[in-house]
């Protein structure tokens, strides 16, 4: 990384130093070739085009380079204020960059050339008319062909009433020149609608995959902490009376455990980019996994009672894995959010695949407070799953029962 961020640099360092040699190469041959013009005999308005050619081309060529576009981007950060949708703004890549930089970067000269001829007759002259009324009477010349009259009286004070007027003019228009280049930068130097259309669509992909993996974390090792805590609880308090138990329990807490650890492993896996090749990450869980979960989740001391109807065998493997989360996430919830003993806690499973679609339910009763009470996300991440499958949703409370009912709308697949 070190090394890519030098040569960086040293790139960039590159594209200055040429930008400033073909700066000093086109001031030589400009001025050779207006000298040429001024020797030439040629109609005045031919002369003025060709003069403002010769005096646009070296610029127009310099903000060509695709380092103009970076170098431009900071310095109208730092000055105008005005932040970009790409940050840092980075070369241009592309020809359709390089000529709206280029446009930008004439603009920019313009408006600073205009901002510093206007600026410097100002106060040039303003200094001479602030110091008019103190001067001998008589006409005083300033410029070669324009010059002024001081009277002694007290008319004379129009000169330095211009002065002031003409620096508070100057910083008028400076400030509506800065205005229309803070306007005009994010269009010429930032992205087009495309290229801003692509960059959303980056960002919208690089979010939806993050939200993604913050779900797979959610659900999975969440679910194993909150069984793990349960399966502590269970087992310390049964310690000493039940010493088998409380090593059964030990036991499933170690498989937990090892579970979660392969599912980060799995979801960091997906992080990583710098994927080696051989590298694998475990696969993730389906239904096929269920007895597992179930075994781990009685190991706790909480009863479920599972009902299966159909061969889940023949789910497609997306659908399956899914299907697996949002149980894992159902019983998660009912652990956190029961408000009763492990001990005391029943959770009906059932799992139904038929014409109409996969119809998981789980229900669980409900009292008391819970422990873990308060906002969480495990009842939007299903919410997130299901709307991908372009399933169904019901949760909510039943009588003294929580009941959670998901339907996904599947095809079946025969394995053969």
């Amino acid at each position: 990384m070190k090394v890519l961020v030098r040569g960086s640099t040293y790139l960039r360092w590159v594209y200055l130093l040429l930008g400033a040699a073909l700066v000093l190469a086109f001031i030589l041959v400009d001025s050779a070739l207006v000298a040429l013009l001024d020797d030439l005999d040629l109609h005045y308005v031919l002369t003025a085009i060709l003069i403002c050619l010769v005096v646009i081309t070296p610029p127009a060529v310099l903000g060509l380079l695709p380092a103009v576009r970076e170098v431009e981007g900071i310095a109208v950060e730092s000055l105008l204020g005005v932040h970009f949708e790409e940050r840092p703004l980075g070369p241009a890549r592309t020809w359709a960059q390089r000529r709206r930089t280029a446009a930008w970067f004439l603009l920019h000269l313009a408006a600073g050339g205009l901002v510093g001829v206007i600026t410097t007759l100002v106060f040039g002259l303003g200094a001479v008319l602030l110091a008019a009324p103190f001067r001998s009477p008589g006409r005083h010349d300033l410029l070669p062909d324009l010059s002024y009259e001081v009277t002694g009286r007290w008319t004379d004070l129009w000169m330095p009433l211009a002065a002031l007027l003409g620096v508070v003019a100057v910083f008028l228009l400076s400030a509506a020149i800065g205005a229309l280049l803070a306007y005009a930068a994010p269009r010429l130097l930032g992205p087009t609608p495309a290229e801003r259309i692509e960059l959303l669509e980056r960002r919208t992909a690089t979010l939806a995959e993050r939200n993604r993996l913050a779900r797979e974390l959610h659900d999975s090792v969440g679910h194993a902490l909150s069984l793990v805590t349960i399966q502590a609880a269970a087992a310390r308090r049964v310690l000493a009376t039940d010493p088998e138990f409380a090593e059964t329990a030990l036991a499933a807490m170690e498989t937990s455990a090892r579970a979660a650890l392969a599912d980060l492993d799995h979801v960091l896996g997906l992080l990583r980019d710098d994927r080696r090749p051989g590298s694998q990450t475990a696969p993730q869980a389906t239904l096929g996994n269920l007895t597992r979960l179930v075994e781990s989740t009685r190991a706790g001391g909480i009863t479920v009672e599972v009902n299966r109807t159909g061969d889940l065998d023949q789910l497609p493997a997306a659908v399956s894995r899914e299907a697996y989360r949002i149980v894992q996430e159902g019983l998660t919830n009912a652990i956190r959010h029961a408000g009763r003993p492990a001990g005391d806690l029943t959770v009906d499973l059932s799992i139904n695949l038929g014409s109409s679609g996969l119809l998981l339910e789980m229900t669980n009763p409900v009292s008391g407070a819970s422990d873990h009470s308060g906002g969480g996300r495990g009842l939007a991440g299903i919410r997130e799953r299901v709307a991908v499958l372009r399933g169904t949703v019901e949760a909510g409370l039943v009588a003294d029962h929580w009941r959670l009912a998901v339907t996904l709308p599947v095809a079946v697949t025969t394995k053969g």
